[in-house]
């Protein structure tokens, strides 16, 4: 027995088109060669699976009985596969979700268990005829006690995948039944449990070579994965069976095959298990390692890198802050080395990169903010939807651009998207929320929904709204009457924007001011006014849905952009002009957004007693407990709120996380950071996760966070931060040998902790006041990603009786370098300090 399964490319965990791949065997994994294979796959996919590009042909005739097979002619083996198909099934109804657009009577025909949930994702489920249980103890109880399977499906409430999935199959009543009558059906956000996800995720792409969501899972009582694959259509179509039919396969299957299915699925969780807990014994990494990988992962990227639209590698394309942040990183590397003209060939290549990707459909223009991913290699049209985590980590690379080039274009784009969280994104109590819907309505009671109808324009709306300057308007973002997704044959394969308009910019606005006979300045003010009569126009349509729920993890990497924006954007010369949709406020409030944020984060996801993280909040805090990635980003914040000038709290809580860290997740014998608790006995895989993606891994952010916090510490404190960090290296030596372009910024640690010492800049004096705000924005007004700011008030008792605890000799610097009128700067490395430095230009100049 055969099954074709549709897989998704693995490259994103925001890819949406399904992907065929080839025949497999899933329920004969009691086969040597099967078992050897999936193992085969599952090293793969940890070391390059995301990072792998094949063209892949398809056969001739995809009306033929016969098996759909794809083919592979490699290119680059580092880069994510391409999408076969964008939106194949558009042109079917999307009937409007559960967030609003359904009527009564057909929203409440059918509830289930997810009704009482505070998911969107599930909320959205409730109303299915499927009888969905969440994941928990009463599902798995009745799974036993009835002996019946499980059909796990995990997707999140911003999935298009997992709408399309729904209105098909899991409001279908025949499939209702199948599912009733024969399995027990569970519905994970995988948001809510990224834990849960990882398991089932990583089982998919193991043994199937690809992954995605919605992701389908078949399971047994005992929760090991039967077979698996992601979005099935409901009917068989071009000799690939549908939901119906499988469903009906593992019936049979489960039926007359069960000892060999739960052994396969015994056996493959058992070789996950023991490929991804990766240890060492020896807690020293080899010499040379740290320059290696630096190296290493630079060129790698660099052989990648697209000339013509800038990124790295082709389409889809999507923004990987890690990767820029390596460049970056990179580039002041040769410049201290004397490289001056590697580093700009670097530096250049990540430049043009953002200002491709700013200029792109892929970058709101009028909204503010990034989309996932563009389906083409010219950042065009994008897939629509809104990430949290995408936001933060932009902006933060935006931010870096600018405080390398001083270039405003750079800190206008920081801007619009921190502007465009705090417009859209942000509860009353500070909270950030996590993700925008690509598909919406296209008029108020549409039946169904459509991708990107929010973002789109005709030419017509735009001559209309825009009024006198629609022509150059219309000029400048590429607009044109039969619709401008033409720039690449990826762009629109199946036309389903023709007519329709995605604002890019190709070309310079100084040529196209001077095109028509105007100053910058004024062409400038004449496109933003005229985006905000379009933003207005566009606030009239029906918003994609809002998905409100609170990821520790996100808010912590959106709380590190605002914290330094609020003195990196100090740089920005006087007198600096914004345009809509940047608001164009006092950086200083951005602080205030991101304390604001973490503020929300401890008193409501944080138990004081026990010291430990939720991992997520709506209307009250989730089941599931702060993972890794919820500890290491949102102490990564907390030491940029306390570094770019907040209070002495966050750098203690950051201190207090950090240890609870290291309590649930350190393995203190092997080395490394555990993805879980490992305390949840229904989650079959305790991962180490080692790939820097589209969110940094979790143990890459704690290496910077170990060496930042060694570098603040006392010795014995200190040490054991380095200790810590250290073993953690020698854990990931082989991927940073081999594989270096998967783990960007823990390359970036690894250079980092062999440098002897942090630069340190010690700040001594009153706050608040006029002189401290600009000292700290001096040491800010420069790139250095290897400094660590202490800034110190010996009149504030509290700040005093955390030093003197935590570090006496910045204690006793305090006392001795206290002046009553000026803030006092000392720059020291390697054990040695500079000079008392009062005047914030001196600073400036001695830091550059």
């Amino acid at each position: 027995m055969s099954l074709l399964l549709l897989l998704k490319p693995s490259s994103s965990p925001h890819s949406y088109s399904f992907l065929p791949l080839y025949l497999l065997n899933p329920f004969n994994h009691n086969n040597n060669n099967n078992r050897a294979s999936m193992l085969k796959r599952l090293l793969l996919y940890s070391t390059s699976i995301h990072f792998r590009r094949s063209l892949l042909s398809l056969n001739n005739s995809i009306t033929t009985p016969h098996p759909l097979i794809l083919t592979s002619t490699s290119t680059s083996p580092y880069s994510p596969p391409p999408l076969i198909s964008r939106r194949r099934i558009h042109s079917l109804r999307l009937l409007a979700m559960a967030e609003g657009t359904l009527k009564p009577s057909q929203a409440h025909k059918h509830t289930n268990r997810l009704a009482k949930e505070h998911s969107p994702y599930l909320l959205q489920h409730a109303h299915n005829p499927v009888d969905w249980y969440p994941w928990g103890e009463e599902a798995f109880e009745k799974a036993r006690r009835k002996d019946m399977p499980i059909f796990l499906s995990i997707g999140y409430s911003t999935c298009h995948w997992c709408h399309v999935m729904e209105v098909e199959s899991f409001e279908d009543e025949e499939v209702a039944k199948l599912l009733n009558d024969w399995f027990v059906s569970i519905k994970v956000d995988r948001e809510e449990r990224p834990d849960v996800d990882k398991v089932y995720m990583t089982y998919v792409q193991a043994l199937y070579g690809g992954g995605g969501w919605p992701l389908s899972v078949f399971l047994s009582p005992d929760l090991k994965p039967l077979m698996g694959g992601t979005y099935f259509p409901p009917e068989d179509k071009y000799g690939r069976p549908g939901f119906k039919t499988i469903i009906r396969k593992v019936k049979d299957a489960w039926e007359t095959k069960r000892e060999m299915l739960v052994k396969g699925g015994a056996y493959a969780i058992e070789q996950l298990a023991e490929a991804l807990s990766k240890s060492v014994t020896l807690n020293t990494p080899t010499d040379g390692l740290s320059q290696h990988a630096l190296h290493l992962c630079a060129e790698q990227l660099a052989g990648s890198y697209d000339p013509e639209f800038g990124g790295f590698g082709s389409s889809p394309k999507f923004p990987r802050p890690v990767e820029i942040q390596l460049m970056f990183y990179h580039s002041k590397k040769l410049e201290e080395a004397g490289k001056s003209s590697e580093a700009n060939r670097s530096l250049k290549m990540v430049l043009f990169s953002l200002q491709c990707m700013a200029r792109g459909g892929i970058h709101d223009h009028i909204g503010g903010g990034f989309h996932r991913y563009s389906v083409d290699e010219c950042w065009h049209v994008p897939h629509f939807e809104k990430m949290l985590y995408d936001q933060g980590q932009i902006a933060n690379v935006y931010l870096d651009a600018f405080s390398i080039t001083k270039d405003t274009f750079y800190s206008s784009v920081a801007r619009d998207i921190l502007d465009y969280l705090r417009r859209d994104m942000i509860g009353e109590e500070g909270e950030i929320y996590s993700a925008e819907d690509a598909d919406s309505a296209e008029f108020e009671g549409a039946p169904r929904k459509k991708e990107g109808a929010f973002y789109i324009w005709t030419s017509q709306e735009v001559e209309d709204i825009v009024g006198e300057h629609a022509n150059l308007f219309m000029d400048h973002y590429y607009i044109k009457l039969s619709g401008n997704c033409d720039l690449s044959r990826m762009s629109d394969p199946h036309n389903e924007f023709k007519g329709e308009n995605v604002l890019i910019e190709r070309n310079d606005t100084s040529a196209m001011a001077s095109k028509h006979n105007m100053s910058k300045d004024e062409y400038l003010d004449v496109l933003g006014a005229c985006k905000r009569k379009l933003f207005d126009f566009r606030s009239k349509r029906p918003r994609p849905h809002l998905d409100d729920k609170v990821i520790v993890s996100w808010n912590g990497l959106a709380i590190s952009a605002f914290a330094r924006a609020s003195q990196i954007l100090r740089g920005e010369a006087e007198m600096t002009k914004f345009n809509f949709p940047v608001l164009g406020c006092n950086p200083k409030e951005y602080l205030e957004v991101g304390e604001k944020a973490a503020s929300f984060i401890r008193r409501h996801l944080y138990d004081e007693q026990a010291h430990r993280l939720q991992h997520s909040f709506r209307n009250g805090p989730s089941r599931a407990p702060g993972f890794l990635d919820d500890y290491a980003f949102l102490i990564s914040g907390l030491l940029d709120l306390y570094q770019f000038g907040g209070g002495i709290n966050w750098l203690s809580w950051a201190i207090e996380l950090q240890d609870t860290q290291d309590e649930l997740f350190l393995d203190r014998e092997g080395g490394g950071y555990f993805n879980t608790p490992g305390e949840d006995p229904s989650v079959l895989l305790r991962v180490k996760e080692d790939h820097d993606g589209a969110e940094p891994s979790g143990n890459s952010a704690s290496m910077i966070n170990l060496i930042r916090l060694a570098s603040m510490a006392a010795t014995s404190k200190s040490d054991q931060y380095k200790q810590t960090a250290q073993h953690l290296l020698a854990v990931f030596e082989s991927k940073l040998k081999d594989t270096a372009i998967a783990v960007p910024l823990m390359c970036c640690a690894a250079d980092m902790f062999s440098v002897l010492s942090m630069k340190q800049v010690v700040l001594v004096g009153r706050k608040p006041s006029t002189e401290f705000d600009d000292m700290i924005a001096s040491v800010h007004s420069t790139y250095d990603p290897s400094r660590i700011v202490i800034h110190i008030d010996s009149s504030n008792q509290e700040e005093m009786q955390f030093w003197e605890g935590y570090n006496e000799n910045i204690a006793l610097v305090a006392k001795n370098r206290t002046s009553p009128e000026k803030v006092v700067a000392l720059v020291c490395q390697k054990f040695t300090c500079s000079s008392p430095i009062t005047d914030p230009e001196l600073l400036k100049t001695l830091l550059k």
